[in-house]
């Protein structure tokens, strides 16, 4: 076994074991209850919540798809900086209500939103099936891309299968033990290691080129496609800004997030500092553009950043770089397979299979659950291919459906059910459309706009069958008035008199 092979299996098993080490501290600090595994007994602090939305939201998406779409496509890519801070936003308007609602009415899942201001269950399972389809391929290239990475810091004595399989095995060990006290406690950890490790790997990289200003020259000799948008894709551009925060922010792992959080006014900081935190999108792109120097010929590039690593930076480096990659990997995983667990339980185990769950079950189920998902999305990162950043996009597409529901609950009181069920079949529908037969894309949305025009459509028919179908029940309406007045003047802690009133 060689030196690099050797130090590449130290790294690794460090990396793993500091999860497993706080799963099994948060154990001790966690009780028996379903709130407290699901949801940290809604208690989350200010730099556990920033820590654990920005490390969730930026996953191997992120940090490895990011520098493959800067190596292949140029300045596509960008737009993260505009969707970070979209997504910051639309946390603060829209997340913001989102937890006040749940504080009210004691929500677990995203399927008890909907049932409570919907006043369907039909609805609210049908939703929480949208969620889970969809969050699993966005699950396997978390798994994906961390097999990636571990295989590569090994120098190939992990092989992917074998390392797909540690990285899963540490996941359902320490979220098993902790719950959500755990993934938060780790994804601190993550988070920072993820946004030194960008823009760290970036400067590296930039230097061994000669610079910035000598990066955007040789480029312009070599590949000069790479320093302009291609024709066309500002379709594409416009696309991502729109689907990929909107479908973040409706993964079940974000729903779980805004329920967790203790103070309202952690909501109001989130926009900034995300906005500050996509600098690290800067070491993306001097990643990828510096490899389109480097090495222009990556067979793999969603495997951009390992290879420019250990092929120019001291060995110690390079695996430690590697392994701040493979906690963006992590730390999104965590909290995916979590919140699936939570789902599953609480929407349709308890629902379906066994009624009137006692509390400890209620944990045990979910526990056997992150087993389970987690098990699919091993599958499905070893016999379902693709590049990173492509099977991101049609997973967030089908999460960013559930918005439009999720907006008309909230702010238009004509949504009807009837307008929420068929716009969502519309979109989800078409999406799975434009995604396996690409040519019935039209139009201008041909060159990457497949999922922005399900969207699109998902909202002309919630809106058009909305306004003829029968609106939702009175009562319905008079308590979401009661409590956007409660919200409005920052009522948090109890129920207006005028909700009990409406309670009873």
């Amino acid at each position: 076994m060689s030196a690099t092979e050797i130090a590449g299996l130290i790294v690794i098993a460090a990396f793993l074991l500091v999860p497993l080490a706080m799963g099994a501290f948060a154990s001790r600090k966690s009780t028996a209850t379903a709130e407290d595994f699901f949801l940290q007994g809604r208690a989350m602090g200010s730099v556990a919540v920033f820590f654990t939305v920005a490390a969730t939201w930026w996953s191997a998406f992120a940090f490895l798809g990011s520098n493959a779409s800067f190596y292949l496509d140029g300045p596509l890519y960008w737009t993260a900086i505009a969707w970070n801070i979209f997504f910051g936003v639309m946390y603060y308007v829209v997340g913001k209500r989102i937890w006040f609602h749940g504080k009210r009415g004691g929500y677990v899942t995203p399927r008890d939103f909907f049932v409570d201001l919907y006043g369907s269950r039909r609805l609210g399972t049908f939703i929480a099936v949208i969620l889970l389809v969809f969050t699993l391929p966005h699950l396997q290239i978390q798994l994906t891309g961390g097999a990636y990475l571990m295989e590569v810091a090994s120098d190939g004595a992990l092989p992917f299968w074998l390392a797909g399989l540690l990285f899963y095995l540490v996941i359902i060990i320490y979220v098993w033990s902790g719950g959500l006290r755990a993934v938060a406690w780790t994804d601190v950890f993550y988070g920072v290691l993820l946004f030194l490790g960008m823009i760290t790997a970036g400067i590296f990289l930039v230097g061994e080129v000669g610079g910035m200003g000598t990066m955007f020259d040789e480029i312009e000799q070599i590949q000069p496609e790479n320093l302009i948008l291609a024709d066309g894709a500002w379709m594409a551009w416009i696309a991502m800004f729109v689907v990929t925060p909107l479908g973040a922010f409706m993964g079940p792992q974000m729903w779980t997030r805004m329920y967790a959080t203790r103070s309202p006014r952690l909501f109001d900081l989130m926009p900034f500092l995300l906005a500050v935190a996509a600098i690290s999108y800067v070491g993306s792109m001097l990643i990828g553009n510096s490899a389109v120097v480097l090495d222009p010929d990556v067979e793999q590039a969603d495997q951009v950043l390992p290879v420019m690593l250990l092929e120019y930076a001291p060995v110690v480096l390079a695996l430690v770089l590697i392994a701040c990659g493979a906690a963006a990997a992590m730390s999104t995983a965590n909290s995916q397979v979590h919140a699936m667990a939570a789902s599953y339980t609480i929407d349709f185990h308890e629902r379906y299979v066994q009624k009137d769950l006692p509390e400890n079950k209620r944990v045990w189920v979910g526990r056997w659950a992150i087993l389970v998902f987690s098990a699919i999305a091993y599958v499905m990162t070893l016999y379902v291919p693709g590049l990173l950043v492509t099977i991101g996009l049609v997973a967030f597409a089908g999460l960013a459906q559930v918005i439009i529901p999720t907006l008309g609950a909230l702010f238009w009181k004509r949504a009807s059910v009837t307008g929420a069920s068929v716009g969502l079949v519309v979109g989800v529908g078409s999406l799975v459309l434009f995604t396996a037969l690409p040519a019935t894309v039209p139009g201008p949305f041909a060159n990457g706009g497949g999922g922005l025009l399900s969207l699109l459509l998902n909202l002309v028919v919630f809106i058009g069958v909305s306004l003829v179908t029968r609106p939702r029940e009175t009562g319905i309406l008079a308590r979401l008035a009661a409590r956007t007045r409660d919200f409005d003047r920052g009522r948090w802690d109890s129920d207006s008199p005028q909700e009990e009133l409406v309670r009873r």
